[in-house]
């Protein structure tokens, strides 16, 4: 069966009790009758991201002529590390400083963009790059900060082990990469509590 998203949910079925009979479980007992179809479900939600396009979100801009900067920060998201499969989540932390022209999107759609993205196989790095340069490339802005702070499960639970630990990631772009005060004030205003 396919989903609509162009998902084969039957083959992610598949694969499910492939894994489940190599780790030396039985598919067909009680307590697992149902898991192949329900982490198929499971993965359709978690890289729903694959088949949207960000873009969507920043059709609607608003002319504010605001000149000063917007920032949104911690914005939660989760994510599966494409090495592991495994999750990572954290908080996502956005400004942007508008064009010339003082175009805005909603502050929603920052979030949204952050989700689209996690939603997806992926690397933290990757990760907030795309977001960041997304925004560069909707906004046409004068710079674009974002930082991502998250922990690893592929670290916390197995290999070395350390629960707790927080990947740090950030993209500059615009102002927020050439100019070093900017910058600094930038990242004060994100990660101040």
């Amino acid at each position: 069966m396919m989903a609509s998203n162009d998902m084969d949910l039957a083959k992610i079925e598949q694969g499910v009790r492939l894994i489940l009979e190599g780790v030396g479980e039985d598919p067909n007992r009680e307590g697992l009758l149902e898991t192949p179809a329900r982490v198929a479900r499971m993965y359709e939600e978690c890289f729903a991201g694959l088949h949207q396009d960000p873009a969507v979100h920043f059709e609607t801009l608003f002319d504010e002529h605001h000149d000063e900067m917007v920032i949104v920060h911690d914005i939660p998201f989760f994510s599966m590390c494409e090495h592991h499969l495994v999750p990572f989540f954290g908080k996502a932390h956005i400004a942007y400083l508008p064009s010339e022209s003082g175009k805005i999107c909603g502050i929603s759609k920052l979030a949204r963009l952050v989700e689209v993205y996690a939603r997806r196989p992926q690397v933290q790095e990757r990760l907030t790059s795309q977001v960041a340069d997304t925004l560069v490339e909707q906004l046409n802005p004068r710079g674009v900060a974002v930082v991502m702070e998250a922990e690893h499960l592929c670290m916390s639970m197995r290999g070395v082990k350390k629960p707790g630990a927080k990947t740090v990631t950030n993209a500059m772009r615009g102002i927020f990469r050439e100019d070093a005060a900017t910058r600094a004030e930038a990242l004060s205003l994100l990660m101040g509590r």
